[in-house]
């Protein structure tokens, strides 16, 4: 198992992963950053997250996934 941050980004601000998660299996990155995604539009008023990307790092630092925030979930 590893820890893994998932920060939230539009290029000029952030929303910081500190603690990070436990993941299994690597496969599931995926899904863990969608649903940080979701967390994170639900708890801000801004209406406009084509920009907002999750950037997902390991704990020594390198960027193994970089995915956009769902579109879909912007028009609902």
């Amino acid at each position: 198992m590893a820890r893994y941050r998932f920060h939230c980004t539009n290029g000029y601000e952030c929303v910081l992963d500190a603690k990070g998660a436990d993941i299994r299996q690597p496969s599931r990155l995926t899904d863990r950053a969608r649903r940080v995604a979701h967390a994170v539009m639900g708890s801000d008023a801004r209406t406009d997250w084509s920009q907002w990307q999750v950037t997902v790092h390991d704990l020594k630092g390198r960027r193994v996934l970089l995915q956009p925030f769902p579109v879909a979930a912007q028009a609902a």
